[in-house]
């Protein structure tokens, strides 16, 4: 399976990698404490407690295994190579909803650090997608399950 780059910023990439440590270290020293107690409990074969920590324990693996992926896999944004004359990843975009005149500011990350709540959406989302090599003044639109938006680009800023 060919596996496709992450785009992250420095701080993504740095968040990702204190993420795995933990999981390295005290997340997995936490999860066979768990099992340690639990094996003491006997019967394995009646013990929740034994197939709870061990259901932990896979499910940290996996997780471990995931960002060492996307680790290998990263891109890091040269914030330095952002330029503000069209969007791209890394930029904050404001733009206008032309059907609701109202206004908008969205930094546009990589999949791996969407935050909604902070208003950073992905690069492969509808509206991500649809703004990148966008300009400012420029008009675009966007396929959402809803029907076909319109967006003007306001400014685009690092």
């Amino acid at each position: 399976m060919e596996e496709k780059e992450v785009l992250l910023t420095q701080e993504g990439y740095d968040n990702l990698e204190k993420e795995l440590e933990y999981l390295r270290t005290e997340k997995r020293a936490e999860v066979a404490e768990r099992i340690k107690v639990a094996l003491g409990f006997g019967d394995l074969s009646e013990n929740s407690e034994y197939d709870e920590a061990k259901t932990a324990q896979a499910e940290n693996e996996a997780k471990i295994a995931d960002l060492e992926n996307k680790i290998r896999y990263a891109k890091i944004i040269d914030e330095s190579e952002i330029d503000t004359k069209t969007v791209q990843v890394g930029n904050v975009v404001k733009i206008l909803d032309m059907e609701f005149d109202e206004e908008e500011t969205y930094t546009i990350v990589g999949s791996t650090e969407v935050d909604l709540s902070q208003n950073r959406i992905s690069n492969e989302s509808p509206i991500g997608s649809a703004l990148l090599g966008a300009k400012k003044g420029e008009v675009v639109e966007v396929n959402a399950p809803a029907g076909v938006l319109k967006y003007k680009v306001i400014s685009i800023t690092k």
